[in-house]
């Protein structure tokens, strides 16, 4: 039955109690899409946005928590769309969730600006012009700023959020400087900012960030390193927490 749902290619992911999403090799999503959904804490009563949301894991993600009331999640990729989409009607949540297929650089008209409590992204990490460019236009819109600029999506966060509205992302260490001027720049306030490591050994690897839109300057709070993995290469309790009920076969 269930794989009336899927088309060629495709498989479904347990996300935990009983919430599956549905997959490809082109949309998937790895340890920091799981990270951001869990460092976002959207509130129970909060609407929220995602942009450039793949395969939509973290909508998909929230939701298994019943958490926000109501998610927008937007992509300029049609097939990523679909993917969501079916995973929506999947788990019957229609109400919960809302597929825009759109350029977010062209949601006037499409969504109701100031209006969004939280607003998230898991963006290219790849500043324009750098790195080895992906071929395949679905892997140079994820991995590099082809479609859109880092500066782009921070402008069109300040634009949806509400006052006092959240903007959380992740991203590279390399970029955390642009980050934290683009942020400014669009009255979004840095509030919290987190790294990621791999194990005690390594440098950061990633950084999560939060700001608040019209929000005072200054009182940006360093929080505790995350770490992934202990010495021995075991997932940290932290890691496991995190995790919670996604792939609940997967400890």
């Amino acid at each position: 039955m269930l794989n009336t749902w899927l088309n060629d290619g495709e498989k479904l992911e347990p996300l935990g109690s009983g919430i599956k999403l549905i997959v490809s090799a082109e949309h998937t999503f790895g340890t920091d899409t799981v990270l951001l959904a869990g460092f976002s804490s959207p509130r129970k009563n909060d609407k929220a946005c995602e942009l450039g949301t793949g395969c939509g894991a973290i909508p998909l993600i929230w939701s298994r928590d019943n958490v926000p009331a109501h998610v927008t999640a937007v992509d300029i990729q049609a097939s990523a769309c679909s993917l969501l989409q079916r995973s929506v009607e999947l788990n019957s949540l229609q109400q919960r969730i809302t597929v825009l297929n759109s350029d977010l650089l062209d949601l006037k008209g499409k969504v109701l600006l100031s209006s969004y409590d939280l607003v998230v992204c898991n963006p290219p990490y790849k500043a324009a012009g750098t790195g080895i460019v992906n071929p395949e236009e679905v892997h140079k819109i994820a991995r590099h700023e082809f479609a859109c600029t880092m500066d782009d999506i921070v402008r069109v966060a300040a634009g949806l959020l509400n006052f006092s509205g959240r903007f959380c992302l992740c991203q590279r260490p390399e970029r955390l400087s642009d980050i934290i001027c683009s942020m400014r720049k669009y009255g979004i306030e840095p509030k919290r900012l987190r790294f990621v490591q791999q194990r005690i050994s390594k440098e950061p690897k990633l950084f999560l960030i939060e700001g608040r839109r019209g929000g005072r300057p200054n009182g940006l709070r360093i929080e505790p390193t995350l770490l992934i993995e202990k010495n021995d290469g075991s997932l940290s309790d932290e890691m496991i927490a995190i995790y919670g009920a996604y792939k609940e076969d997967y400890l």
